[in-house]
């Protein structure tokens, strides 16, 4: 029976940040549940070479752009401000190459729970769910809590 423990016998909340008021919740309330179990905390930002911008697809010009490093700054600064010195000290951070869903599927394959929150930076306003949270939630090998930004 899969029991929510790594490799390593810790109990692992894995979490989705993207920089979105709503993953900077989803990193709020996993930081609280895993000091009230124990757990640890791997807060997950995925990243991409866009290859067209905006609701119509357009292509982008290849210039250098250092995208794990603006994905390695977004982590950094959406714990910085979501959490307390003590709670960030102690959450352990990954930059993976890849689409946000499939990284968090596959990082979360083990977990005790996955944690996202429901809106990122991408698609329409209008939408209730985001497009990564609705697949994670469709996909997940553990449960998913999504949770919704500031009001």
């Amino acid at each position: 029976m899969d029991d929510g423990q790594d490799r390593a016998g810790a109990r692992e909340i894995v979490v989705g940040v993207d920089g979105s008021p709503s993953s900077r919740c989803a990193l709020q309330w996993a930081a609280r549940q895993a000091r009230l179990t124990g757990a640890r905390v791997r807060a997950i930002i995925a990243w991409s070479i866009p290859v067209s911008y905006g609701p119509v697809p357009v292509p982008i010009p290849q210039i250098w752009v250092d995208w794990e490093h603006i994905a390695r700054t977004t982590i950094q600064e959406a714990i910085r401000q979501a959490l307390d010195a003590d709670a960030a000290a102690t959450v352990v951070t990954e930059v993976i190459e890849g689409g946000a869903a499939s990284v968090l599927l596959v990082a979360a394959k083990d977990a005790e729970l996955l944690v996202v929150g429901s809106r990122g930076h991408g698609g329409f306003a209008g939408l209730l769910l985001g497009s990564t949270a609705q697949h994670v939630t469709t996909h997940a090998r553990c449960p998913v809590l999504v949770v919704h930004g500031p009001r």
